[in-house]
């Protein structure tokens, strides 16, 4: 990679007050690419990208967002630094309409809503079509979309996603994918968390296996998906 990351993280520790969860993880995301991180469950996954955004504390190690030392800086800051989060629940308000809920995603633009709205709903047809429908009447898939359209109201540099496709079909789960390729496409580095190792394997550029709480490899995605450990480990043969 000749580009800079857009995130980047070095040896870094948190957990929830006892032992660390996660140690020594270090990783880097670059603009327009797609990051994975997968690993068994209990890997440590979600608490990495809490940690990267903010929402739990660093107890070793440095986080950078866009070459700036991003480490324990408060979410709301870090949003406006570039970092986009998408937790795997709690991330849209049922009760809100599609078009109240991005513009809370918004919230902070000193303009340009309206029309950035307008450039989401090009990216994500659904939703321009369901602006007015409250958010808990949406299908799984396009709540998810719609959690990531909030995040994307920023026009943030990197993008964490926790395991958008948790809960949904294997049709929708295609359809989801798409459109995070076409996220990628527009410039946004994006790392996601997901439990589904094979198929997000296919779909990124570089990935991370994370075990126990520390790296235990990492490479190019396509390479990982076709590497003998991680597929008898990690992934499972195709039957």
């Amino acid at each position: 990679m000749t580009e800079q990351p857009v995130l980047r993280a070095e040896g870094v520790c948190a957990g929830y007050g006892g032992p660390p969860i996660i140690e020594d993880v270090s990783l880097s995301v670059y603009p327009g690419k797609i990051t994975a991180v997968v690993g068994p469950n209990g890997a440590g996954k979600s608490t990495l990208l809490k940690t990267l955004s903010g929402v739990l504390k660093t107890s070793r190690g440095e986080v950078f967002v866009r070459g700036a030392k991003a480490t324990n800086v408060a979410p709301e800051k870090l949003a406006k630094r570039g970092l986009g989060y998408v937790p795997q629940v709690a991330n849209v308000f049922p009760d809100l309409t599609v078009k109240e809920n991005l513009e809370m995603g918004g919230f902070i633009r000193r303009g340009g809503v309206s029309q950035r709205i307008d450039e989401l709903c090009e990216l994500f047809p659904d939703l321009g079509r369901s602006l007015r429908r409250r958010a808990a009447m949406l299908s799984g898939g396009q709540r998810s979309m719609l959690a990531m359209g909030r995040a994307l109201m920023l026009d943030p540099a990197v993008l964490l996603l926790d395991e958008p496709s948790a809960g949904l079909s294997p049709l929708l789960q295609g359809t989801l994918w798409e459109q995070i390729e076409k996220v990628a496409a527009t410039g946004v580095g994006i790392c996601v968390v997901e439990q589904n190792t094979r198929l997000t394997l296919r779909h990124a550029h570089w990935g991370y296996i994370l075990v126990l709480g520390r790296n235990r490899l990492d490479g190019p995605a396509h390479e990982l998906l076709h590497d003998d450990s991680v597929v008898e480990l990690y992934v499972g043969r195709m039957s």
